[in-house]
């Protein structure tokens, strides 16, 4: 529970909720009963540990859209691992699933992880003013998204692909 109880994990999620052990272990154990989303957990390759979570929930079926959040554990940060988790489930959602929009909000004080979204192919499309109080503090929040037609065009590499010039 060290990720969801962890203060800092709490303020860039915008989470306030105390998570209970009991309570969290049947939410999970419940996950493979949804149709309406995907739950998976990120283990790192190198020591099989469980290092996080990523997740596609809020499926729109009629418009081929969801969104998608990641949290990882303290102390795990930094390595790429959060980079990869997003492409992969990108890959997912666009090539097997077939959405065509993946979207997400981003607080204005996790640069981190808009970075790792921006890495992956998301784009900002808007800013949600003061959407979160956190503190007695207003925070705005980024809506970001990637649509199939752009991760055709870069595989989660946006910065890698060359843009086509003018003749």
């Amino acid at each position: 529970m060290p990720m969801l109880n962890d203060p800092e994990t709490s303020r860039l999620t915008g989470s306030a909720t105390v998570f209970e052990p009991a309570k969290v272990r049947a939410w999970y154990a419940s996950r493979g009963e949804q149709d309406d989303r995907l739950d998976l957990a990120v283990v790192e390759r190198a020591t099989g540990a469980v290092v996080g979570e990523v997740v596609l929930n809020e499926w729109d079926e009629p418009n081929g859209a969801c969104s998608f959040r990641i949290c990882f554990v303290p102390g795990t940060f930094g390595r790429g691992l959060g980079t990869e988790a997003t492409r992969l489930v990108l890959a997912h959602a666009f090539e097997t699933l077939g959405l065509h929009r993946v979207s997400l909000e981003v607080y204005a004080f996790n640069p981190r992880a808009r970075r790792v979204y921006e890495k992956a192919g998301f784009v900002a499309e808007g800013v949600l003013r003061g959407a979160l109080l956190w503190e007695g503090e207003r925070i705005d929040a980024t809506v970001m998204s990637v649509l199939a037609p752009e991760w055709r065009h870069h595989r989660g590499r946006p910065e890698e692909t060359v843009p086509a010039t003018a003749s």
